[in-house]
Order: C-alpha cells, then sequence, then structure tokens
C-alpha cells in the first residue's frame, strides 16, 4: 500500500525529524459540514495546529494516492467536489484503484497516519454502534481501527446519534484506552455530559502525552507489537457553545424518526442525521461542532509537541 501513499514536503520531512505532525480527516469537508462552512473550517483546523507548534496533515485521496498533507488548493477542491467517496478501511483499494477522489474517515485516516508515522490525529467525533446495533449490527470501522492502530485520537467523544455506553463497552473489550482530557465524564459530541463515567484522566498536553509514550515508547521509537491499539482522548465541546444532552437527545429521537421514514441506510445515515439535527436546532448543533472541531485541533497539536519534546 506504501506505494500509493503521498506525503507532502514538509510533512515528510518534519516526521523523521521528530517534529510534532497532527493528521486531520477530510470526510468532514466532503460531507459532515455544509458550503461555505466545510471549507472554512478545515481551513481554521490546519491553523489551530500551526498555532499550537505542529504541522497539520489533512489526508484524502486524490488521483489514485493517498495523499497525507492536502495542499490549500487540494482541500478546496475536496469541499466543492459532487461526488466524493467516503473511505474507511473496507473502501481504501476500490476508490484508489478507481483514480475517483476520496475523503478519509476516522478509520480511513487513522490507516494513513500510521503508514506515514504520525501518532495523532484530530476528529469531531468518533462513529460506534448506531442506536439498534444489537440487532442491526450497525458498528462503526472506527472502533475496530481504533483496536488495531497505534493512533491518537483526539475527539469530543463518539457522535451524539449513536448508542454511547454500546460504544464504549465496545471500546473496553478491544482493550482501547478511553482517557478524559480535564474530564472523568465521556462527552457526548454537542453536549459536555453523557451520564457515562470514564476511569482514566489527563489534565495537561504533557499527560496525555506520557500515557502515549507508555503505551507505545517515545516519538522516535517503534512500536511494541504488545500495545498496538490507538488512543481515545475525549475532549468535551468548548462550554460556550456546547448544548444540554436532554435537548440534543430530543433533537435525535426526531431525526431517527425521519431517517426510518426516508429508508435512509449504511453510509448515508450518519450525514443525514447530522444535518437533520442541525436542522432542528436552528443550527445550534453546527455550530457547536465547529467549535469543537477546532479546539480538538488545537489539543492534538498541543499534545504532539509534548510528545515529541525531549523524544
Amino acid at each position: 500500500m506504501e506505494k500509493f501513499l503521498t506525503v507532502r514536503e514538509d510533512v515528510a520531512a518534519a516526521i523523521p525529524a521528530g517534529q510534532p505532525v497532527v493528521a486531520l480527516e477530510s470526510t468532514v469537508i466532503a460531507h459532515g459540514l455544509p458550503r461555505p462552512l466545510n471549507l472554512q473550517t478545515a481551513c481554521a483546523m490546519e491553523s489551530a495546529v500551526r498555532e499550537a507548534g505542529a504541522t497539520p496533515a489533512t489526508v484524502g485521496v486524490l488521483n489514485g494516492q493517498l495523499v497525507v498533507g492536502l495542499s490549500p488548493e487540494q482541500i478546496a477542491f475536496l469541499s466543492e467536489a459532487e461526488s466524493v467517496a467516503k473511505v474507511s478501511r473496507a473502501d481504501l483499494a476500490s476508490v484508489l484503484a478507481s483514480g475517483m477522489p476520496g475523503a478519509t474517515t476516522v478509520a480511513g485516516t487513522m490507516i494513513a497516519a500510521e503508514m506515514a508515522g504520525i501518532r495523532i490525529f484530530a476528529t469531531g467525533g468518533i462513529g460506534g454502534v448506531h442506536r439498534g446495533g444489537e440487532n442491526s449490527m450497525d458498528i462503526s470501522a472506527d472502533l475496530t481501527e481504533l483496536a488495531r492502530t497505534p493512533v491518537a485520537v483526539v475527539c469530543a467523544g463518539a457522535k451524539a446519534i449513536l448508542d454511547l455506553s454500546r460504544t464504549l463497552e465496545v471500546l473496553e473489550t478491544f482493550g482501547v484506552p478511553v482517557v478524559g482530557y480535564a474530564t472523568k465524564e465521556f462527552p457526548a459530541f454537542y453536549s459536555r455530559e453523557s451520564g457515562l463515567q470514564l476511569v482514566h484522566r489527563v489534565d495537561t498536553p504533557e499527560e496525555a502525552a506520557k500515557v502515549m509514550k507508555v503505551q507505545w515508547g517515545s516519538g522516535k521509537r517503534g512500536v511494541n507489537e504488545g500495545t498496538r491499539t490507538g488512543i481515545l482522548f475525549a475532549n468535551p465541546a468548548p462550554r460556550e457553545s456546547a448544548l444540554p444532552r436532554g435537548e440534543i437527545d430530543a433533537f435525535v429521537a426526531a431525526a431517527l424518526q425521519a431517517a426510518n421514514t426516508a429508508g435512509v441506510r449504511g453510509k448515508d445515515v450518519t450525514p443525514f442525521l447530522l444535518q437533520e439535527v442541525a436542522r432542528l436546532s436552528g443550527g445550534k448543533t453546527l455550530k457547536a461542532n465547529i467549535a469543537l472541531l477546532v479546539a480538538n485541533a488545537t489539543l492534538a497539536g498541543q499534545i504532539a509537541v509534548a510528545y515529541h519534546a525531549h523524544a
């Protein structure tokens, strides 16, 4: 697969030099946010990583290559293109072979980051077990990727449309450390609270970096085979934009009913539900989504700097 990997020049120079780099996904650009907010947010996330002292590397698929470190022009293309594939692990080979453009999910971005030697990645919320997943078996590949790929993911928990309790249970079964950042409660994406308690907590980027080093070793060394799982750092949404959990639950219930009525299935479910929740909330969830994405990019940059310090 390495022959299909293209790494932007400054990213390729930073990684072997032990300089901090943060991977960023592109699904949020192509599928997660409406225009022109998608492009504005992608640029804001890259700027947040730079301001924290790290190099941003947005990941996507273009012209049969898995690109780690999209250029501004490539990001703009993905934000405007009409037909962009959603690329998780199961899609990667087919999309690369087809030559069509693709936007990487959490799982797809983790694969690219690990191939390039990047240890940390910022996103909004991971995928997980869908509500009713005990019957439908609709479980995101993000969870299995976290179980097999040694990349730390900074997120605001799992998307609020999911079954958060079962998502945490699966992560525990897979041996994935879930660590709250300045919290011991698993955040619920738009909401800071979920009622689900976490065992582990860190309060500084340095403490988060120490967890990574204990799990995998320092920034310049290889990963121990016995500890090749990812790490999930759960960073609650900023207080000024977060919404009460009860309010979000009502929006999600209505959105789920709308999806069922419309017969939405498969990969279309998540974007449909997020758009419907944004509509029902009068745009408040969209504002919260953008704020948490930028906040997670900032934190990931800070952790990356701490991880590579004195490596």
